[in-house]
């Protein structure tokens, strides 16, 4: 299995990151990516990589993090011909969730990180939460410039799904399709190609059924995975076989 999505850099994962690590090996994890979510947390996840061949990191500023974080193309040119471990930008992206959230910094801030991933060669991991409109409009005026999309936590709608898949987007599952209320988005995942989707814990956040409501940890995979399956109707040794395929395909061809 593969966890393409985690932030070791966060507690309490990252005070503990030795066991964490190993909770993950014993469960089948051959590889963990932890993300940047700013610049403070970029330098922890350059030291984070190192301390295992499992894992692997990303570069990027978080949309909440984009008002506080300015970032140029010398910063990601630099730091990734600094460390051969960073193999992605982000992550990135568009959350209007909340009033206060800066749109335009957001919409700034992203339009960056896709330069640097085009320039890089180099997925882009993409968060989006309220924003499905602006974020396909801005990822359409790439269209054909072979970007490399990762939806990460994807809980958009189908519709949404089906418009970035003519984007030749990949789709990253997290343990929100355990919830029981999560109906929509299980389908939605059940309607996606199986060379399209990958699977990732977000840990420490969003815990999947049975363990809702604790921390989260990459460990916890083994759960989405199981589900996934069931959603998918094949087995679960095929989905991790396909997931982590996809993975390599996305980040290492």
């Amino acid at each position: 299995m593969i966890d393409s999505h985690c932030h070791l850099d966060h507690e309490p994962l990252f005070s503990d990151l030795k066991n964490v690590i190993q909770r993950s090996k014993e469960v089948g994890v051959k590889k963990l990516l932890t993300i940047s979510t700013s610049k403070e947390s970029f330098f922890r996840v350059k030291k984070i990589v190192n301390q295992d061949a499992i894992i692997f990191g990303t570069i990027g500023i978080h949309p909440h993090e984009a008002d506080k974080n300015d970032v140029n193309s010398e910063f990601f040119i630099k730091n990734l011909k600094e460390n051969k471990k960073i193999i992605g930008i982000g992550e990135t992206g568009l959350d209007f969730y909340y009033d206060n959230s800066h749109r335009d910094k957001q919409i700034e801030s992203f339009k960056i990180h896709i330069k640097a991933a085009l320039n890089a060669n180099i997925p882009l991991i993409i968060h989006s939460r309220n924003a499905e409109e602006k974020t396909f409009e801005i990822l359409n005026e790439y269209r054909d410039e072979k970007l490399k999309i990762l939806m990460h936590c994807f809980t958009g709608s189908q519709q949404f799904a089906e418009k970035l898949l003519e984007l030749n987007s990949y789709f990253s599952a997290s343990g929100i399709i355990t919830f029981k209320n999560s109906v929509d988005l299980q389908n939605t995942f059940k309607f996606l190609p199986l060379d399209k989707i990958l699977i990732e814990t977000d840990s420490p956040f969003l815990a999947p059924v049975p363990n809702r409501g604790k921390k989260n940890e990459p460990s916890f995979i083994d759960f989405t995975a199981t589900k996934l399956a069931e959603i998918k109707g094949i087995e679960k040794s095929e989905l991790i076989k396909i997931t982590s395929n996809n993975f390599n395909n996305l980040f290492f061809d």
